[in-house]
């Protein structure tokens, strides 16, 4: 990812049930490791640039239990790296429910697994009620979260760094004679996803790249400057990230007419209301003064940005995301496997045309 050069294009949330769709229509996303395999060939072969999880541990409810089967990031990671070529796979991580050894030697494995293709989602934590079902005390503030995650990272940059064994004393960790070994040979992207002050602050301190919403293009592009110069400040390179949602049609009645066929008259809104109910509780990765507003956004894709209509259309999407700043975003679909190809074939080489994506040797047929 770091060598790319280009504006960045992974999908997001395929190891989650229903994906970031909530709907109930019956050919939503199967997130079985058959699907994933399958799919994550086909965007090593189409020089997709990654794949990012999410870490989950109970569903939103709602007649589908949106999210309430989720395959566990850290082996999904690894199994699909050991059967790609190219692409880069992120394991999402959780602090509170990871211990910083354990993780460091996870990630240092499957750097040699996948010949450095692993990347590292960090989470401090926002969703109280899986907290609760691991049997965790989540700190109520996220300045207490964000210091625990700053130390817990400190504690893994050491494991990977160090070539000699080392104590620990911090607020949180209390190491004796510990050692990573082996250390990862290539430096794993990190991500973190921040919406808050303190997120962010960590974001630049610590993350490669920076995930948050594009909900408003005018606002993202302010906001983005500021966190790229707030990098540069720090000394790093700091890329902004997004995630979208793809509806990809011949025709924009085509596509609209499914958005709301899937995100409108069939949507899980029991669960869409819980996923929000539970963001303004407890989360500040999307602004809450636009959270309300995008109730309908939340049904579609998880409140990613809407990329819907033509293959020009869509193409025009991204281009506008990369105009604002954005180094890069995800994409998801109802069905990955089945809408991908077409995304592949028809939207990849607008984009190779524009010159934000490098074309990639392996020819495909065109749907």
């Amino acid at each position: 990812m770091f060598a790319a050069g280009q504006f960045l294009l992974g999908t997001f949330a395929s190891n989650c049930s229903s994906g970031m769709s909530v709907t109930k229509v019956p050919e939503r996303w199967v997130n079985s490791w058959d699907n994933n395999l399958k799919l994550a060939q086909q965007l090593d072969e189409a020089g997709i640039d990654f794949m990012l999880p999410i870490a989950r541990w109970i569903g939103y409810g709602g007649d589908t239990n949106f999210h309430g089967n989720v395959l566990e990031t850290m082996t999904w990671a690894a199994s699909l790296l050991a059967s790609t070529n190219n692409i880069n796979v992120f394991a999402t991580i959780h602090t509170a429910a990871n211990h910083p050894v354990v993780v460091a030697k996870q990630i240092a494995t499957i750097d040699q697994i996948s010949r450095g293709r692993i990347g590292l989602n960090i989470v401090a934590g926002w969703n109280q009620p899986e907290y609760e079902a691991l049997g965790l005390d989540l700190p109520a503030d996220h300045e207490s979260r964000y210091a625990y995650a700053e130390e817990w990272f400190d504690v893994v940059k050491s494991l990977w760094e160090r070539d000699r064994a080392f104590d620990y004393d911090g607020q949180f960790f209390h190491l004796r004679n510990v050692l990573g070994d082996p250390r990862p040979g290539h430096q794993a992207p990190i991500l973190n996803a921040a919406g808050s002050g303190q997120g962010r602050s960590f974001a630049v301190r610590n993350a490669d790249f920076l995930f948050t919403p594009a909900i408003d293009l005018s606002r993202s592009t302010t906001e983005i400057a500021e966190l790229k110069q707030q990098g540069k400040a720090a000394g790093r390179n700091l890329g902004v990230l997004t995630f979208a949602h793809v509806v990809c049609r011949p025709t924009e009645g085509e596509a609209r007419d499914y958005l709301q066929h899937f995100g409108k008259d069939n949507a899980d809104w029991e669960a869409v209301d819980n996923l929000v109910r539970l963001q303004f509780a407890h989360a500040q990765s999307f602004p809450h003064d636009l959270l309300a507003l995008i109730r309908d956004r939340m049904a579609a894709g998880h409140g990613g940005f809407p990329l819907i209509g033509t293959p020009e259309q869509v193409a025009e999407g991204i281009l506008a995301l990369h105009k604002a700043g954005f180094s890069g975003t995800t994409i998801s679909f109802v069905d990955y496997n089945a809408e991908f190809p077409y995304f592949r074939d028809r939207v990849l080489p607008l984009l190779e045309q524009a010159g934000i994506r490098k074309p990639v040797s392996v020819p495909h047929v065109t749907v």
